[in-house]
C-alpha cells in the first residue's frame, strides 16, 4: 500500500507541472482547475491499492485530460471541442508525456501558468491569491484564513481575477526568449511579494507564515526550471536567509526582537547554508540584480556569528549598488541604518530627513528617525517621531516595541 504521506507530496509537486499542460490543452483556468482535481481524486482512489504510476505527473496530465474532455462534453454538447492540432500536441501515451516534461513545453507550460497568475490587469492582492490557488493548490479556505478575510470574500477575489484574465484575452502560445525573460521577472515579483506576507505575519498568525514557506517552494520550483539565473538562484537565497531568523524575531510575549538582540542560536542553519550556497553561486555569475544584492546582504547578517562581527561597512557599500539598481527612498533609508553604524547617527539622520515627504505614512521611517534622535540625545524628538510611529504601527507587535522606545526615553 502507497504512503499517504507521499500520494498528498507527489500531488502537491505535481500540480504545477499538471495544471500547466491542462491549462495548454484546455486554455481556460476553471477547466484545467477542475481536470487536476478529478485526476487527484482517481490518484486518492487508486494509488493506495495499485501503487503510483512510473511518472505521476504524467498520469494526472493524462487522466486529467480525459476527465476534462469527459465533463466538457457532457456540458457543452452544443460546442464543439477545438481539434487536436490546434490545442494540443500531448500524446496519450504516458511515456511520452514523461518525456515531454524533460523539456521546452514542461518549462513553459509552468511558466506561463505561473504568468497568468501575475498578469498586469489583476492588483496585487489578486495575484497572489489567484497564485496560492491555481499554483500552490491551497483552499480558498485556507488563503482567506492567511489574508484575515471571509471566505466568501476570498472567493470572489479569485473569481475576479480570472473573470480580468479572461476578459484581457491572454496568449496561449509557447512563448520567446525576450517574453519568456519579462514573464520571469513578473513571476519572481509575485513570488517575493507572497514571501513579504508570511514574513510580515506576528505571533499568532501561523497561517499567513506558511506563506514564506509557499514562497520558498515557488522559489526551488523556478530554480528548477531556470537553473542558471542568478537573480532566481539571489531571490530563493534571500528568503531563505530571511525566513531563517523566524523563529528568533518575536519573544514569548510576541514582542518584536531586533536582529542585534536576537538569540543566533535559534536560527535555521540549514536554511542558511543553502541560502549561503545559493548566493555564492550566484554571485560566480556576474550579472548582479536586486535580488541578488539585498540576498548578499542577508548573508552577511546570518555569517555574523555575534552582533558585533557585522561587516557594516560591506552591507553599505551593497546598500549604495542596490540604490543604483533599484532606486527607492526604502533602500535610502535600509542603508542609513548601515551608515549610522559606520560613520554615526548625524551622518545617517542627513541621508533619512530629506526621504519625510515620499514616506511620510512608512512606520519604518518614523521608528528609525526616532532610534537615531535618541543616539543623538534629542529627546523630545525623539518621542514625537515614535508617537508617530506608533500611529502607523501595523501590528500589535510593532507598537508595543515602541512603546518600550518610549518608556526607556522616559525611565531615561
Amino acid at each position: 500500500m502507497t504512503d499517504p504521506a507521499w500520494i498528498q507530496s507527489a500531488l502537491t509537486s505535481a500540480r504545477p507541472q499538471a495544471v500547466g499542460a491542462l491549462l495548454r490543452y484546455f486554455r481556460d483556468l476553471d477547466t484545467a482547475e477542475e481536470a487536476f482535481q478529478d485526476a487527484c481524486l482517481r490518484a486518492l482512489k487508486t494509488w493506495p491499492h495499485k501503487g503510483p504510476p512510473r511518472d505521476p505527473t504524467a498520469w494526472l496530465i493524462m487522466v486529467g485530460r480525459n476527465a476534462g474532455i469527459d465533463q466538457t462534453r457532457k456540458t457543452k454538447r452544443l460546442t464543439a471541442l477545438p481539434d487536436e492540432e490546434q490545442i494540443s500536441d500531448l500524446d496519450d501515451a504516458e511515456p511520452d508525456l514523461a518525456e515531454r516534461l524533460d523539456g521546452a513545453d514542461y518549462r513553459d507550460d509552468v511558466l506561463r501558468l505561473m504568468f497568468i497568475c501575475c498578469h498586469p490587469a489583476l492588483p496585487a492582492s489578486q495575484q497572489i491569491a489567484l497564485a496560492l490557488r491555481i499554483v500552490s493548490g491551497l483552499s480558498v479556505r485556507q488563503i482567506a484564513k492567511a489574508f484575515l478575510v471571509g471566505e466568501a470574500a476570498m472567493e470572489q477575489r479569485i473569481t475576479r481575477a480570472k473573470a480580468r484574465i479572461a476578459a484581457a484575452g491572454t496568449s496561449f502560445e509557447t512563448p520567446g526568449a525576450v517574453e519568456r525573460s519579462e514573464r520571469l521577472a513578473a513571476v519572481a515579483a509575485m513570488t517575493y511579494l507572497i514571501f513579504n506576507e508570511g514574513y510580515s505575519a506576528g505571533p499568532g498568525e501561523e497561517a499567513k507564515v506558511g506563506l514564506a514557506d509557499e514562497a520558498i517552494r515557488l522559489g526551488r520550483l523556478l530554480l528548477r526550471l531556470f537553473q542558471t539565473e542568478p537573480e532566481i538562484m539571489g531571490l530563493t537565497a534571500l528568503m531563505l536567509l530571511q525566513h531563517a531568523r523566524q523563529a528568533a524575531r518575536f519573544d514569548a510575549e510576541g514582542e518584536v526582537i531586533l536582529l542585534d538582540d536576537q538569540d543566533r542560536s535559534l536560527w535555521n542553519r540549514k536554511m542558511i547554508a543553502e541560502g549561503l550556497a545559493l548566493i555564492d553561486k550566484a554571485m560566480r555569475h556576474a550579472r548582479p540584480g536586486p535580488y541578488q544584492v539585498q540576498a548578499a546582504i542577508a548573508a552577511l547578517h546570518a555569517r555574523a556569528a555575534e552582533p558585533a562581527e557585522t561587516d557594516w561597512t560591506q552591507i553599505d557599500a551593497l546598500y549604495a549598488s542596490l540604490e543604483r539598481l533599484q532606486p527607492s527612498p526604502v533602500v535610502t533609508l535600509n542603508r542609513a541604518v548601515a551608515v549610522a553604524k559606520t560613520t554615526g547617527p548625524e551622518a545617517a539622520l542627513a541621508m533619512v530627513d530629506p526621504l519625510e515627504p515620499r514616506l511620510a505614512g512608512y512606520f519604518h521611517f518614523h521608528g528609525l528617525r526616532g532610534w537615531l534622535l535618541t543616539q543623538l540625545g534629542r529627546q523630545d524628538e525623539a518621542r514625537e517621531a515614535f508617537d508617530r510611529a506608533i500611529a502607523l504601527a501595523g501590528s500589535l507587535a510593532e507598537a508595543t516595541h515602541i512603546r518600550k522606545q518610549i518608556d526607556s526615553l522616559l525611565a531615561g
